[in-house]
């Protein structure tokens, strides 16, 4: 059995966590989908820390961010499935 490197908390969701430490890019991940428990592999096409997120799917400026099947904000820059999805890319649409 392999230890999950990304969570993903619902099936919506268009961001997983990194639950490692050490994740660097290149590395094949398995993304557990806690939600149901099923799984999935994704390439890290980045060096991601630890609670960072990572993009399920290419996402564009403007584009709406899930995560626990909620929206947490939104895109301000670009990044391709497998990215890293943090306060450079992503902002809160609260302020």
């Amino acid at each position: 059995m392999s230890i999950p490197q990304l969570l993903v908390h619902n099936a919506e969701d268009n961001v997983g966590v990194v639950v490692v430490e050490g994740l660097t890019a290149g590395t094949e991940m398995l993304c557990v989908v806690t939600h149901d428990n099923t799984d999935f592999t994704l390439t890290a096409k980045a060096d991601v820390p630890i609670g960072h997120k990572i993009a399920l799917s290419d996402l564009t400026e403007g584009d709406t961010i899930t995560k626990y099947g909620e929206d947490i904000g939104k895109m301000v820059g670009p990044c391709e499935k497998g990215g890293h999805v943090h306060v450079h890319n992503l902002k809160t649409k609260r302020w």
